[in-house]
């Protein structure tokens, strides 16, 4: 072989090798959307808390009630503490003291500063006359909302309480929905067996 087929050949050869090679490879290649880790949900199971305030509920067992530990945060405040998922629901205790209606006010202003990354705002009201709770619960649909969840309760006389759900997280609610839904039914069991102290406190 002389010297300029050689020079024709070298070419053709690379070619035909790499089609070759990508002829044999018959597998179709496709990127996998973005996927979740797999979350493990817990068996319900609640009991009664131990701590002495105005309030009583009843708490999953895979939670912890503490004190909130904030400087800045008054007595009775509390955070219901969700390890295995990274949340905490927010609870803060107010007296009423002819308060009440600044009180709700505080409320909504609070809520409301999640509508820009809001999709959503449903409301779910909450009423047990025969243990003076009366309430309202908020579920924030959102990728981006901070507290997906938020509620209040009052006997309109002597007592007000605000709980909202904070994850330790960037907010991603897509990711989060599942867990999200789980501690929603958390919080309903929260509320409907929530009951006052009128002791001394």
């Amino acid at each position: 072989m002389n010297q300029n087929s050689l020079k024709y050949f070298k070419p053709l050869f690379l070619i035909l090798l790499i089609v070759f090679l990508i002829s044999s490879c018959d597998e179709y290649f496709q990127p996998k959307p973005r996927g979740y880790f797999r979350i493990f949900l817990p068996e319900k199971k609640y009991h009664p808390i131990q701590m002495n305030l105005p309030y009583y509920f009843e708490i999953p067992e895979y939670s912890t009630l503490e004190h909130d530990p904030q400087p800045m945060a008054e007595d009775y405040w509390t955070n219901l503490v969700f390890p295995s998922f990274n949340a905490k629901l927010h609870l803060s205790y107010k007296a009423v003291n002819g308060n009440l209606n600044t009180l709700l006010e505080d409320t909504h202003k609070l809520v409301n500063k999640h509508i820009p990354k809001a999709n959503a705002i449903s409301e779910r009201v909450f009423i047990n006359e025969e243990k003076e709770v009366y309430g309202l619960a908020y579920s924030i649909k959102g990728v981006d909302a901070a507290s997906p969840y938020q509620f209040y309760l009052t006997d309109s006389t002597h007592h007000f309480l605000r709980g909202a759900l904070y994850f330790n997280v960037r907010p991603n609610n897509d990711s989060l929905a599942p867990v999200i839904s789980f501690l929603e039914t958390d919080i309903q069991k929260l509320i409907e067996s929530f009951e006052w102290r009128n002791n001394d406190f």
